[in-house]
């Protein structure tokens, strides 16, 4: 006889206890990130630097390492996610809130040895599909930067472009600026 366990439902899967990486819930599947290594970790390190530098002290947005956010039926945790200050979730006495239960505004995803492109790219676009303004998914062996816009369109910007970020964000950075946070 065999036995069907019922699917995981969003509800059951919030219950389950937290994992080192986080796991994420996605088309009904607990998916696990893997491991930052070190490209990955400097990348994120710096970006999430990048952005607090010029738009927190303006109070125009704040950036979220491993931040899950539940949004559209699926939990995702991107590499790095960016609030617009207005809405970032805030307890009563106006403390960042535990749970985000909203999309970022802008998504960071970082490609790691051994993952699928594809799959962080319909996690970028899931984000954008449910009001995030920008994606941005970084391949460091390719040294490029796809960006998902609103529409999902989709574009792969390489060497010296200049990469788009939300409106208010005073930032500039090409991609060689980026992959050049590589090398010590």
């Amino acid at each position: 006889m065999v036995v069907v366990a019922p699917p995981l439902t969003l509800a059951a899967f919030l219950e389950l206890p937290e994992t080192e990486p986080a796991s994420e819930f996605i088309n009904g599947a607990v998916v696990q990130k893997p491991m930052p290594q070190g490209e990955h970790s400097r990348l994120q390190f710096k970006l999430c630097a990048a952005v607090s530098q010029v738009a927190e002290p303006q109070q125009v947005a704040c950036t979220f390492p491993e931040l899950r956010c539940v949004f559209g039926g699926e939990v995702i945790v991107p590499d790095i996610a960016v609030f617009r200050w207005a809405r970032i979730p805030r307890t009563e006495s106006r403390r960042v809130a535990n749970r985000f239960e909203l999309a970022p505004d802008w998504a960071i995803a970082i490609l790691s040895p051994g993952q699928s492109s594809t799959k962080l790219l319909g996690k970028l676009l899931h984000c954008v599909q449910h009001g995030a303004e920008l994606g941005w998914l970084l391949d460091p062996s390719e040294e490029s930067v796809l960006v998902v816009l609103p529409e999902q369109r989709v574009q792969l910007l390489a060497r010296e472009a200049t990469l788009p970020v939300p409106q208010d964000v005073d930032l500039s950075l090409t991609v060689a600026e980026i992959f050049g946070w590589l090398s010590l």
